[in-house]
């Protein structure tokens, strides 16, 4: 295992990378995260409108995290053998087709699969990106690149907040994915017309690929950072692209424009996060301070404001909530810690194992939650009571801590030094 050089990055200054690689994934990552959050926004209405219940709210939000996480084993095989402009741009096109889907949807059935067609759609907007960048641009850079796409995505959960919220003062929610739908059509024509074929797309055959697929569920040191995204990572996404918002209206007491402009501050917590520890991690590896040692920090802090809101503050709340914004997104660093640690060939496919991990756990602990908070109903039978939220985020945090602790057990000098 080790760094990956990039001499051919030599064709392109830093402005013509950031205009032909960075923006057009970036785009893309925007999109995927206003569609991961925009149904904590939207969950009134899709109660009001379809009559679900929490947990069928919860099957069908975390529809899109299912989805996105099977594919995501396929994904590193297409990735690291057609490159991730052919992948990306062509899976940009189902999730058009999945919003589509949605916007027209009358039940259940009909929203889940518009929902898991969106999932699928985007599921390779964050991968794809990263096995660009990592052939692109230079591997020290790496962090900071990828804390600014991941600070994009941050943008996007601002998008699906008060952005929508208002748009749902003169529209619907069915014309506003109608929207996203145009949206992802056109951010797939501008990633197959700008951005450059990727050098190193593999030629192995189908078992060559295979075997690299085993060498990285193999490594002891995927197995170091599996849990801790699949608990952190796939808790806070569970926990932000749905449920935050519903804790607000029951547990805080919020109206619904409070409710959107508490999101839209969270995202905004996030889209600082992602960019600061990318910074934060570049300017401390001077100093020798290396990731895991951020990252260990940066889930210490997070897990502790994550116990004050299982704790139910009567006051306080909305700086509570961006900090767990911004402490949670600390975990995207072991993305850069495993892409760094396997060969250029084999990234698409140890990145992905590692979001596989992350989508498996946003979609069984999302889905999971809704059942534990609607054991106790509020008596007018709009909401849920505080009781129920306050187990749902506790067992999370439990498991957390848990994951948190495994990643902190001494790893074998090679592993460290990954």
């Amino acid at each position: 295992m080790g760094v990956q050089t990039t001499e051919h990055t030599r064709r392109f200054t830093a402005g013509q990378l950031i205009l032909l690689v960075f923006l057009p994934f970036a785009a893309g990552y925007f999109l995927s995260y206003l569609f991961r959050t925009v149904n904590a926004v939207i969950a009134s209405d899709l109660q009001a409108d379809i009559g679900l219940s929490a947990s069928e709210l919860g099957l069908l939000t975390a529809a899109y995290f299912l989805s996105f996480a099977l594919f995501q084993l396929p994904l590193g095989l297409l990735l690291d053998r057609f490159g991730p402009r052919r992948v990306e741009a062509a899976l940009l096109l189902v999730a058009a087709a999945g919003a589509a889907v949605f916007a027209v949807g009358d039940d259940l059935a009909s929203l889940g699969a518009g929902r898991a067609l969106i999932g699928l759609g985007v599921s390779a907007c964050l991968m794809a990106s990263f096995k660009a960048f990592t052939a692109w641009f230079p591997a020290e850079r790496l962090p900071l690149v990828n804390g600014c796409l991941l600070a994009c995505g941050g943008l996007g959960a601002m998008a699906a907040t008060s952005p929508v919220e208002y748009l749902l003062g003169w529209t619907d929610w069915r014309m506003v994915f109608l929207g996203l739908a145009a949206a992802c059509g056109a951010t797939a024509v501008a990633v197959w017309t700008v951005v450059p074929e990727t050098p190193g797309r593999g030629g192995e055959s189908m078992q060559e690929q295979l075997a690299g697929l085993r060498q990285v569920l193999t490594s002891a040191y995927f197995w170091r950072l599996a849990p801790l995204s699949l608990l952190m990572q796939g808790g806070s996404l569970a926990v932000q692209g749905l449920w935050a918002g519903p804790w607000m209206r029951d547990v805080a007491g919020m109206d619904r424009q409070t409710v959107a402009d508490t999101l839209m501050l969270i995202a905004l917590a996030m889209a600082i996060g992602f960019a600061a520890w990318g910074v934060i991690s570049e300017r401390l590896s001077r100093f020798g301070v290396r990731p895991f040692q951020i990252v260990a920090a940066g889930g210490a802090l997070f897990l502790l404001f994550k116990l004050l809101l299982v704790l139910q503050p009567a006051t306080g709340v909305v700086p509570l909530w961006m900090a767990f914004g911004f402490f949670a997104t600390s975990g995207t660093l072991v993305y850069a810690m495993i892409s760094q640690a396997f060969p250029l060939a084999l990234t698409g496919r140890a990145t992905t194992a590692l979001n596989l991990a992350v989508f498996a756990g946003a979609f069984v602990l999302q889905w999971v939650m809704g059942f534990v908070i609607e054991v106790r109903e509020l008596p007018d039978g709009l909401g849920y009571a505080p009781e129920g939220y306050g187990m749902a985020f506790g067992m999370l945090l439990a498991l957390q801590v848990i994951a948190f602790v495994w990643f902190l057990l001494p790893m074998r000098h090679k592993e460290e030094n990954a």
